[in-house]
């Protein structure tokens, strides 16, 4: 008795209806929901390979691991020392970054210097991002400073010019002489190495420059604003948890999604955001399915009569004509599936669609995920359940 409905629905499914429209409109259906449920696919997918791209990027720019002071800007590393005897920690730098003005040939803006020790500078994964000139932080006893792209742009700055950078910093010390704001500015000059691009934000306003530049422009002589680690990828969540018991609520230990939460949010909104437009189109291309039902119910009312004068009871009629509108959605949902998950493998694989103009890759980054695949089909399955439940209710 359990089956008698799915067969019966099945063979409504299949058959040929005394109105063609009836057929034309359940396949219209299907294909909408195939076409929505590759959409879904193959766009989720684009975004998770956009995603990918922004996190690698986060990755070579920011470490495993930041300690930073829960109050206050800077703190003196003398009492951290033992860090570096710590097993897990592959490198360990320190980092002293505050806003600065910075001018250059009679441009100016403000800008992120953040100041890194020499281990940074010889080991720094940021060296894998310049666009122009070389990374390099010290010519001789010059030192010298690498800017972002966007920051590069905007002001001007290239490395074959001769001019040179300078940072100002309101003095900590002294009082700001109002007839005369200038002179309470603490200035330092650097020379430009090399431009690099990391992510849109960082490199509007980014520049690395030495440590010791940036202590002797902000007046400090040992403090840092952070010690960054790395760490092996597999050890990073548990050093985390050691590192933050140790050191109490006078640090915050904050591994790279921390580092950048409000990045890793608006990447999951916008996600979340095209998800839920592509279900409403798909809901909308649903209503085929809900007048298709609504017309066979019409034509099969004499079939409906024959089963009743059998047995049937009317929720036995019910579940069959749902389980008919129903296989309509899952026809579709199956072809959407398979068309949506090849597209995106031949992406991988070809590169069919090349990315405009020029970019870090040549054709559109394509991420296929489990999760992706079972939220699209969990959506796509019950916008089709709705539109078989609705025409049915009265039968």
């Amino acid at each position: 008795m359990t089956t008698l409905p799915l067969r019966i629905a099945l063979r409504y499914l299949f058959s040929r209806k005394s109105y063609h429209v009836i057929n034309m409109i359940s396949g219209i259906g299907a294909a909408g929901m195939a076409i929505g449920t590759a959409a879904l696919v193959v766009i989720l997918s684009v975004f998770n390979g956009f995603d990918s791209l922004v996190s690698q990027s986060l990755t070579d720019a920011h470490p495993d691991l930041v300690i930073k002071p829960a109050t206050g800007k800077v703190f003196r590393p003398d009492s951290l020392s033992w860090l570096v005897e710590e097993p897990s920690i592959v490198r360990l730098s320190s980092v002293l970054e505050d806003q600065a003005f910075l001018s250059c040939d009679g441009k100016q803006g403000l800008v992120l210097v953040k100041g890194v020790d020499l281990a940074a500078e010889e080991e720094s994964p940021l060296k894998a991002h310049m666009i122009d000139g070389v990374w390099q932080l010290h010519r001789g006893d010059r030192a010298m400073a690498v800017a972002g792209a966007g920051l590069a742009a905007q002001l001007g700055l290239n490395p074959r010019f001769l001019a040179p950078l300078e940072l100002h910093y309101p003095s900590r010390t002294e009082a700001i002489s109002l007839a005369n704001p200038a002179a309470s500015l603490r200035s330092v000059k650097l020379g430009l190495a090399g431009v690099l691009s990391v992510s849109s934000e960082l490199d509007a306003k980014l520049l690395v420059v030495p440590i010791g530049t940036v202590r002797e422009l902000l007046g400090y002589e040992t403090e840092v604003s952070a010690l960054e680690i790395w760490a092996a990828p597999e050890q990073a969540q548990a050093l985390q948890k050691a590192l933050q018991e140790r050191l109490g609520t006078h640090f915050r230990v904050l591994d790279r999604y921390q580092q950048n939460a409000s990045v890793y949010k608006m990447m999951r909104y916008e996600k979340l955001a095209i998800f839920l437009i592509l279900i409403f189109v798909v809901l909308i291309i649903a209503f085929n399915i809900y007048s298709s039902l609504r017309m066979l119910v019409i034509e099969k009312e004499a079939d409906i009569a024959t089963l009743r004068s059998m047995g049937a009871t009317d929720s036995l009629v019910r579940r069959i004509f749902r389980l008919e509108g129903w296989l309509v959605s899952l026809v579709g949902i199956v072809i959407g599936l398979v068309l949506g998950v090849a597209l995106v493998l031949l992406q991988q694989q070809l590169g069919l669609v090349p990315m405009p103009g020029n970019f870090i890759v040549d054709a559109y980054p394509v991420v296929l995920r489990a999760s992706d695949l079972l939220w699209t089909v969990a959506g796509v399955a019950l916008i089709g359940y709705l539109m078989a439940l609705l025409p049915t209710r009265k039968i």
